[in-house]
């Protein structure tokens, strides 16, 4: 049986969120981490790469279309969207064979 893995995020900035009784949220760009690990799901390490961790945010709550969390992210890193999954507009739908070869 498969392990669900549950990312959290690490970005390159923090921000307040007054409406919610100032909450810590990711801003600048995210990367998908694993709680437990020292580095993030592309390979970087978050203190030489000066990330703020962030586990009580969740991945998906950084997709644009989720809202709160992801209002302050400019940019989700690629390679870690490629493992985490990527959701929005610029998500490409998985790979598929149309015509298979006899």
């Amino acid at each position: 049986m498969a392990r669900v893995r549950q990312y959290a995020v690490a970005a390159s900035g923090q921000g307040t969120d007054e409406e919610e009784g100032r909450r810590r949220l990711p801003s600048g760009e995210v990367h998908a981490w694993e709680p437990g690990r020292n580095e993030t799901v592309c390979g970087l390490s978050p203190s030489r790469s000066r990330l703020v961790r962030s586990p009580h945010v969740g991945r998906p709550d950084t997709s644009p279309e989720s809202g709160g969390a992801a209002d302050r992210v400019r940019r989700p890193c690629p390679r870690c969207c490629s493992v985490a999954g990527r959701r929005g507009p610029d998500a490409r739908p998985r790979w598929r064979r149309i015509d298979p070869r006899p």
